[in-house]
């Protein structure tokens, strides 16, 4: 017997249309590539998302075709998440730092019909352009009289006459929930990088669950600053569980630097942040020298990379600010995890809290995970068992888009490539990427745990903690590290920092001091580059 409930298919429109009607006159917030502030609201938000709607239908885009974006964290940008999804098309967010060969091959795989982009990624256009086989409108995120003069783009557009003359009301249709409703290449697998196609009804489901009290925990009575890019997975899907509870949003458009970013919380009074390690390295290191404080911001989440404990330390002591600790994927859309204490946690002493909260922390709903030995056992949450991380739920990836890899699944779990411990408590800990896990003597050595002691020291500014080959014990840890301006730092005195922390054995065999290490497009750091860059080296004791 099937129940008597109406059946609406969960649409991204909806959202649109919910926070139109009760959150109308709620503010968002966009510092725009100009470099001024641009103010408007959900109700205007709507309004031009139908004009882009109707600018596609004039275009002739057929249901499921692929609108393609080189964007900032703007109000335009945000337009397009909604017009492009809600007419039935689909949204591919394209990450503007990748090298263009590879913005090129992504495009021509998505087979991208129309590519809107920021007059600051121009550059990048010109050179991509000519290579683009399926692109067959150009849009630029501006005003007409902003367009460049002899660019060379054939049936370039101004965004703004775009979707001017499109006025008349806009009826968003309705189809099944599991048409694909966005699109994100992650270049975190092996080959060309492969892409995880969204649907509406796992992006719905997805704003639902980031929203909760136990996740991001927002409300209408928050203004949020999303400022991971709404170029990577949707940024966390902020935009949409901010539609879905109305909250204020503040988009920081390309000045992500931290006088910029901290200027726009206190004039914003942001409540609410969320972005990268390396993003908050920035804001606190603008913060400190200058005795800056918040006057709003009470709790940020952190996650792309592991949170070293320093950084969350200095929030909460320092500036009043909760840290919560998140992990996910491309293929998760994105969250997996989220760390906020249980009750019974509350009494514990704040080191012992601290040990918790450096965890990505405990499934969200919608997301089973287990972690199971190279046989494919499961293993005890004993939060000692350390084996290969699989999950599922209803916004994880069951297969890529156009069947690149093949299955990924493993009898209906899809294997994360992370290695991790899960407690009694369901508390994940990543113990690191199966691909950067040191083995040293047959016994297992994370990398993430020597890179977050060297991350507490003053002196660091960033560590990352490599395997190099050794005769006797396969592999040792050599942990490379950036030192903060101005500060000094010898090899002795970082090792020294070791002892008590972790096993003697698990110390690393060297420090290699350096003036940068190598970030991907998201600002993760790139082992397999370091791992490039140090091929010629030695340890002392060889």
């Amino acid at each position: 017997m099937l129940g008597l409930m109406q059946d609406q298919p969960l649409l991204i429109s909806s959202l649109l249309a919910h926070a139109q009607r009760h959150h109308g006159d709620t503010e968002i917030v966009s510092r725009r590539v100009e470099g001024d502030i641009h103010r408007y609201t959900y109700r205007d938000l709507a309004d031009r998302s139908q004009g882009v709607a109707q600018a596609l239908d004039h275009m002739g885009l057929a249901f499921s075709d692929r609108v393609a974006t080189l964007a900032w964290n703007g109000y335009r940008h945000l337009e397009l998440y909604f017009g492009v999804s809600g007419s039935g098309r689909v949204l591919h967010t394209i990450n503007p730092r990748l090298h263009p060969d590879q913005i090129a091959w992504i495009a021509n795989h998505a087979q991208d019909q129309v590519l809107c982009f920021e007059l600051s990624f121009l550059p990048i256009i010109q050179a991509v352009q000519p290579h683009c086989k399926t692109v067959k409108h150009w849009v630029a995120l501006c005003a007409p009289e902003q367009l460049p003069a002899d660019c060379a783009i054939p049936n370039l557009l101004s965004y703004e006459s775009w979707i001017a003359g499109h006025s008349e009301r806009y009826q968003w249709p309705v189809f099944d929930e599991k048409s694909a409703s966005s699109m994100c290449y992650t270049s975190g697998t092996t080959g060309n990088p492969k892409a995880a196609l969204y649907s509406h009804r796992s992006t719905i489901l997805h704003a639902y669950a980031a929203a909760l009290p136990d996740v991001m925990a927002l409300s209408a009575r928050d203004s949020v600053l999303p400022v991971v890019p709404m170029f990577h997975v949707n940024a966390w899907g902020i935009p949409y569980s901010a539609a879905l509870t109305g909250c204020k949003l503040v988009l920081p458009g390309p000045a992500l630097d931290g006088k910029s970013i901290y200027e726009l919380i206190e004039a914003e009074q942001v409540t609410y942040a969320a972005g990268v390690p390396t993003i908050w390295q920035m804001l606190l290191g603008h913060m400190r020298p200058l005795g800056l404080k918040f006057t709003s911001l009470n709790r940020t989440v952190i996650g792309g990379s592991a949170c070293p404990p320093a950084m969350i330390n200095a929030f909460r002591d320092d500036y009043g600010v909760e840290v919560l600790h998140a992990w996910g994927m491309t293929e998760m859309s994105p969250l997996g995890t989220l760390c906020t204490l249980k009750n019974r946690h509350l009494k514990l002493p704040v080191a012992e809290q601290l040990k918790i909260r450096l965890k990505p922390g405990r499934a969200i709903y919608g997301v089973d995970m287990k972690i199971v030995d190279s046989q494919g056992r499961d293993l005890p949450w004993d939060g000692k068992s350390f084996g290969d991380l699989l999950v599922r739920g209803p916004w994880i990836l069951k297969e890529y888009f156009k069947g690149e890899g093949g299955d990924p699944l493993v009898q209906g779990w899809f294997p994360t490539g992370d290695v991790a411990t899960i407690d009694a408590d369901g508390y994940m800990q990543i113990t690191d990427r199966s691909k950067d896990v040191i083995k040293s003597g047959g016994e297992w050595i994370s990398s993430i745990d020597v890179e977050n002691i060297a991350m507490a020291h003053p002196a660091v500014a960033m560590a990352a903690c490599i395997g190099v080959a050794h005769p006797k014990w396969d592999e040792r840890p050599v942990v490379v590290v950036v030192k903060r301006p101005g500060l000094e730092l010898t090899r002795e005195e970082l090792l020294a920092s070791y002892e008590g922390k972790i096993a003697k054995w698990q110390i690393p065999d060297d420090v290699i001091f350096t003036e940068s290490i190598p970030l991907g497009a998201t600002g993760k750091m790139q082992k397999m580059k370091l791992r490039e860059q140090l091929a010629d080296y030695r340890l002392p004791s060889q």
